[in-house]
């Protein structure tokens, strides 16, 4: 049975406390259609993980600006992998230096959005790997 909509669960990890960003992206989903699912403030890798598999979330969203990027955002993709969670996508946002982003990406993160990126961009990167994971599970149940 195929979900319609698509649900994302937005978290700040780390010592951040700068929660604008990730507040605007999440009401620019939710306004998009999507279901949000916001854990607030100075969460770790392990709640963030947990709460994503118990809301049934297909994406992650990571919001850092501290600098912790490079520790973070692995740290929930494995998460996700030993969890055996490895369909739920990680995206992240943030002050990202360019050369990080190569990196990220190799280890599993999709994508990396920065600060004054339209929301737009976010919203159609979601909504084609949406749309890219549902036609595979098609085939795959045909």
């Amino acid at each position: 049975m195929s979900k319609s909509k698509i649900r994302v669960l937005i978290g700040k990890p780390g010592l951040d406390g700068h929660d604008r960003g990730a507040k605007i992206i999440a009401r620019a989903l939710r306004d998009a259609g999507m279901e949000v699912v916001y854990t607030g403030l100075h969460r770790s890798p392990e709640e963030i993980v947990e709460t994503a598999i118990q809301e049934d979330v297909d994406a992650i969203g990571l919001s850092i600006l501290s600098g912790a990027h490079m520790t973070l955002f692995p740290r929930v993709v494995q998460l996700l992998r030993d969890a055996g969670a490895e369909d739920i996508m990680v995206f992240g946002g943030g002050i990202i230096p360019d050369e990080d982003r190569e990196e990220l990406l190799r280890k599993g993160v999709a994508e990396i959005f920065v600060p004054g990126g339209a929301t737009q961009r976010t919203i159609a990167f979601l909504k084609q790997k949406f749309e890219e994971k549902q036609a595979k599970e098609s085939k795959a149940h045909a």
